[in-house]
């Protein structure tokens, strides 16, 4: 009668484990590798839906003082500058109304960094209504920096003038976390030439 040995049969498990070991350690590699491609495409994901909101919101800025809820006039109808205050504020056109609701077309709106996230916020009202709860963008802001460009230079800060209600130019650039420096240029209407 013809079989196999017990050294032969060890060697074939011995064999038979080692390409399952191989095998689940490629597994593995590919699950890590996906769960890491999974991640870096939600992030870049977020960063590109808060490019087309800021877009968005930027080219359709207006020249349109307004008040706190307080009723405290606003420095001008487009401001901004480095954190903690508001890295950019301004009232925009094109506020969507498909209820019909009894409001206006301009909406004010506010981009902050708050507790290393990038938040905006609204107002229901142009003048005398608080803000609104925060709409987080981006998580793992380390810095943010925001500069206007107005005749030729760039500022650090911006408070509109009735000469020049609005900068031609604004650029912001975050620094996030596993990321790095992001900078973006968004070009406004109407902005001083």
């Amino acid at each position: 009668m013809k079989g196999f040995t017990l050294v032969e049969m060890l060697v074939a498990l011995f064999i038979f484990s080692l390409l399952a070991a191989a095998g689940v350690t490629v597994m593995r590699f590919t699950v890590d590798n996906q769960v890491a491609v999974r991640g870096r495409m939600d992030r870049l994901g977020d960063i590109q839906r808060t490019r087309a909101l800021l877009k968005s919101d930027l080219e359709q800025a207006a020249p349109r003082r307004t008040r706190d809820e307080a009723g405290t006039p606003a420095a001008g109808p487009f401001g901004g500058g480095p954190p903690p205050g508001a890295l950019l504020a301004f009232s925009r056109r094109g506020w969507d109304n498909p209820d019909r609701a009894a409001r206006g077309s301009l909406q004010y709106v506010e981009y902050r960094v708050e507790d290393g996230r990038l938040e905006r916020r609204s107002r229901p009202a142009l003048d005398g209504a608080r803000l609104g709860e925060p709409q987080r963008l981006i998580d793992g802001v380390q810095a943010a920096d925001v500069e206007f460009l107005s005749q030729g230079a760039w500022r650090p800060t911006w408070t509109s003038s009735s000469s020049v209600p609005m900068p031609q130019v604004v650029r912001l650039t975050l620094t996030l976390k596993s990321v790095g420096e992001v900078r973006q240029l968004f070009l406004l209407p109407g902005g001083a030439p």
